[in-house]
């Protein structure tokens, strides 16, 4: 299971898509959402070969009705109860819009306590902001070693039973940035 704050994502994207184009002086296309959910999954801890389903999992404000900084990004068209398969199996992505006056943070942790509960559930990969990122963090510092838990953020996260990945190494590869274009100064 993938859970995805697409409002996040797509401000993190857009920023990365502002500073590297100023950094490595040529355009940045909007990021490859299969791209980056096949870079996620493999963070994650899914592997080539497996036979094995991913579902990914967008929430999102009510008032935003697309990610401006992916393709495809149109929540209902394009990602609510869409499907693909590449190399690491099936990823299905859904798309929530969340209720008006929901606490975003609250939604997602409570997303996070439900999947951790699930015995079909075998790996989490959570990409939130800050906030809800540590409040994630606070709630799995003592989740069950029968899932593999991995945080994604643009720092490195310590402490708890969970692994932590950097959210922008999959990002710049969904966006087309190579490691031979960023200056090494």
């Amino acid at each position: 299971m993938i859970i995805v704050d697409g409002d996040f994502i797509d401000r993190v994207a857009f920023d990365l898509i502002v500073n590297f184009e100023r950094m490595i002086g040529r355009r940045i296309p909007q990021a490859d959402m299969a791209r980056w959910l096949e870079c996620m999954a493999l963070d994650g801890g899914v592997r080539e070969g497996t036979d094995q389903h991913t579902q990914a999992i967008f929430i999102h404000e009510e008032k935003n009705s697309q990610l401006e900084n992916f393709k495809p990004g149109d929540y209902a068209a394009d990602l609510h109860l869409k499907a693909f398969t590449g190399k690491l199996g099936e990823i299905s992505i859904d798309s929530y819009a969340l209720p008006t006056a929901t606490n975003r943070t609250e939604y997602i942790i409570d997303v996070l306590g439900m999947l951790l509960k699930a015995p079909e559930v075998k790996r989490i990969m959570l990409a939130a902001d800050d906030d809800t990122t540590a409040r994630a963090g606070d709630a799995l510092r003592y989740a069950d070693d029968d899932k593999r838990i991995t945080l994604f953020a643009m720092q490195p996260l310590r402490g708890g039973n969970y692994r932590s990945e950097i959210l922008g190494y999959s990002l710049m590869s969904a966006l087309g940035i190579r490691a031979d274009e960023i200056p090494a100064e």
